[in-house]
């Protein structure tokens, strides 16, 4: 997950990804140099969460309900 503290939505995906015990790497697009431009790179935009998956796909900014789906699939 890249994300930054500043971020209401990264707090949140925080949240339920912590809530369901889901394992995850955080990247802070803060803290890390180059971590924004990755971010960017995966998504093709600059909003923040994303979120990519084992399976190589990736959501961005998605809601509870979408990142739940996601996780459940």
């Amino acid at each position: 997950m890249y994300g930054a503290d500043w971020c209401g939505d990264c707090r949140r995906s925080k949240r339920v990804l912590d809530a369901l015990g889901v394992d995850y790497d955080y990247v802070d697009t803060v803290e890390i140099e180059d971590a924004a431009d990755r971010a960017r790179a995966i998504s093709g935009r600059t909003n923040i969460p994303v979120i990519v998956f084992p399976d190589g796909s990736h959501l961005v900014e998605p809601s509870d309900p979408e990142l739940r789906e996601k996780l459940a699939a």
